[in-house]
């Protein structure tokens, strides 16, 4: 394994932590280029969840990806669309050094928890927004995400909204424009990528009706999406394992479904 760090924009707090596989090279046959994943934790735009990151980066690392695990601005600096620039500069870098880190460029998913299932679903949707080229420059589609894994993301910007997130990102109180922006589900179209999503019915956080609704707006949009609604078990359950906190067997089949998923998505197998 190689380790290697990187800050997708200048002047930005936000850092990118890289585990790369370096090929075998005492192998007749070996495996040059890898798909690889970028990985955004939760933690409602206040904090990036250490759970939700090496924890999950290893899992995909031992699936043979390349993980990429973005630490964005969070606070007050996540506003201005200072993490979804972030993200979009950190997939722009990737492909720009697909040679470099041994990444195929048509294979990188996003993969986002709660709040950082938000940030990957806005990538997701508003990667080519008017917006996001107005800041952040023009990337042409080298920002888009080849797929997303959405993990008991946050959506809505409804009654079942996750309020802190949302103020957070948005810098606006419920019922403004501003505020209604970051309700996901109405950008989605035809640009958006293929989708995974899972959740479970009992979150009591971020409620089972932000991917509910997510899954039903990619349906309606002819988007590939597979969803998993789980019957119990509450937020933030990551990995579901005893080094997250939360050791679920039953739940730990998302892990395994998603890689499936993406590996049928991308045409990969190990």
């Amino acid at each position: 394994m190689e380790r290697i760090q990187f800050s997708p924009l200048p002047g930005s707090c936000a850092q990118v932590t890289g585990y790369l596989h370096t090929p075998l090279t005492e192998m007749a046959v070996r495996r040059e280029r890898f798909p690889a994943v970028v990985l955004c934790p939760g933690g409602a735009y206040a904090m990036c969840s250490q759970r939700e990151a090496d924890p999950v980066a290893l899992r995909f690392f031992a699936a043979g990806y390349q993980v990429f695990t973005l630490l964005y601005s969070t606070g007050e600096k996540a506003r201005n669309f200072q993490p979804l620039q972030e993200l979009s500069q950190t997939f722009w870098l990737v492909r720009e050094r697909a040679g470099e880190y041994r990444v195929d460029p048509e294979k990188i998913a996003v993969c986002g928890f709660s709040a950082g299932g938000h940030l990957a679903a806005s990538l997701g949707t508003l990667w080519n927004h008017e917006e996001l080229r107005k800041r952040g420059g023009e990337y042409g589609e080298q920002n888009r995400p080849n797929a997303m894994i959405l993990c008991y993301p946050v959506i809505l910007a409804n009654q079942c909204a996750h309020v802190e997130s949302l103020r957070n990102v948005s810098g606006c109180e419920p019922g403004t424009p501003g505020y209604g922006f970051f309700s996901l589900e109405q950008h989605v179209g035809p640009h958006t990528p293929p989708a995974f999503l899972w959740h479970t019915m009992e979150d009591d956080c971020v409620p089972v009706e932000n991917s509910l609704a997510m899954a039903a707006a990619l349906h309606r949009a002819n988007i590939p999406c597979e969803a998993h609604f789980l019957p119990f078990g509450g937020h933030g359950m990551s990995v579901c394992t005893q080094e997250t906190g939360t050791q679920d067997a039953y739940n730990a089949r998302w892990m395994d479904w998603c890689l499936t998923w993406l590996g049928h998505t991308f045409g990969y197998t190990l």
